[in-house]
Parts: C-alpha cells; sequence; structure tokens
C-alpha cells in the first residue's frame, strides 16, 4: 500500500475542498489516505508564513482571482460551499478533538460534522457553545470530547504531528505527502493520484 498522507486543518476552506475530493482518489487509486490533524497557526509561526488571506492585502489582485479560481472549483466538482463569514476561526480547540477522535473511532463523521459546519453551514466554530450544540446535533460524544481536547497527551500529539509536518517541508494547508514527496494545494491532486497509481503498478 502507497503511504498517503493528507495534512489539514479544518481552519482552511481550501483544505475543505481537497477533503471532499478524496473519497474519489482513494476510489480510483485503491489506497486509503492517512489524515492527520495539525495546527496550521503553529505551521505558519514556524516557517514564517502567512495566511492567503494576509498575503492577499498587498495584492488585492491575487485575492480576487482566488475568489473567481474557488468558485470554479466548486462549481466544477460540484461541491456544497460557503465562505465562513466568521473566518478567520481559531481551530484549536478543534483540532485537539480531531486527535481525541482519531484515538477513540469517531474520527470520520467529526471530520464530516466539523467541516460541513464550517464550510456548508456557516458556523462559529470557535465558539464553545455552537460546537457543543453541532456535537450534539450529530450524535457525537460531547462531554468525552471536551474533556479530551484538555488531556495532555492530545495537547501533545498535535504539538507532534504539527512540528514533525513542519520537519517535512509542510508551510501550509492543504498539504499532501505521498512516499514523503509533497503536493500542496487543491491544483496538485491530478499528480497525487497520478503518482499514487504509478507506485501502486
Amino acid at each position: 500500500m502507497v503511504d498517503f498522507k493528507f495534512i489539514f486543518d479544518f481552519g482552511s476552506p481550501k483544505t475543505y475542498l481537497v477533503y471532499k475530493l478524496l473519497p474519489g482518489i482513494e476510489k480510483r487509486t485503491k489506497t486509503k489516505a492517512e489524515y492527520v490533524p495539525v495546527l496550521l497557526g503553529g505551521i505558519f509561526k514556524s516557517t514564517n508564513n502567512v495566511s492567503p488571506i494576509e498575503s492577499f492585502k498587498t495584492v488585492p489582485a491575487k485575492g480576487k482571482y482566488d475568489d473567481l479560481d474557488t468558485a470554479r472549483f466548486v462549481k466544477k466538482h460540484d461541491i456544497p460551499f460557503n465562505f465562513n463569514s466568521n473566518f478567520p476561526i481559531n481551530t484549536l480547540n478543534l483540532m485537539r478533538g480531531a486527535i481525541f477522535a482519531q484515538e477513540n473511532g469517531i474520527f470520520d463523521k467529526y471530520v464530516e460534522v466539523v467541516f460541513k459546519s464550517m464550510w456548508v453551514e456557516n458556523k462559529k466554530m470557535d465558539d464553545l457553545e455552537v460546537i457543543q450544540t453541532v456535537l450534539l446535533e450529530n450524535g457525537l460524544p460531547v462531554k468525552e470530547i471536551f474533556e479530551g481536547t484538555q488531556d495532555q497527551k492530545i495537547k501533545d500529539k498535535l504539538i507532534k504531528n504539527t512540528s514533525e509536518a513542519v520537519e517535512k517541508g509542510i508551510f501550509g494547508a492543504p498539504s499532501m505527502l505521498v512516499e514523503d514527496e509533497l503536493f500542496f494545494g487543491k491544483e496538485s491532486l491530478q499528480d497525487v493520484e497520478e503518482l499514487i497509481l504509478s507506485k501502486s503498478e
């Protein structure tokens, strides 16, 4: 099996778009992606990078093009998407929750619920009451998840994932690793798929 990692943070809209297309890639390549929760803010800090929103402030035309490019991508792939009006959202608790969910057999549902709440339903997902309501409405164990986000082992695992991502050359999200070869952004998905298929032969 080809080693295929998806490095993600819920706070990145482009990461959500890639997430929606991953199942198709997995099906066509018969390869399961390993999801690696990281803290994008930590990656930015470690690599002296800034979010696209910050970079667009100095080049407004770049921001306008990015909006157009996203709209075309969403239409082409028929992805439900609404840019969150609360952006940027602090995802620290959400990403710790992802680590907890991963270790407790509820990861797929947790990820689906959080991404949908962020990038379809326009929820303010750094508000603890909002998070609680979302988890409750979707049948997820709120008390356990909230307690898990305060567990030192969970905190340390997120820190470790983030630092290891930086060590592998990752500077933003969405990022993917195919046998440690780095791919960045939604535009690289075809190359990712082609490389996985070539290594599977």
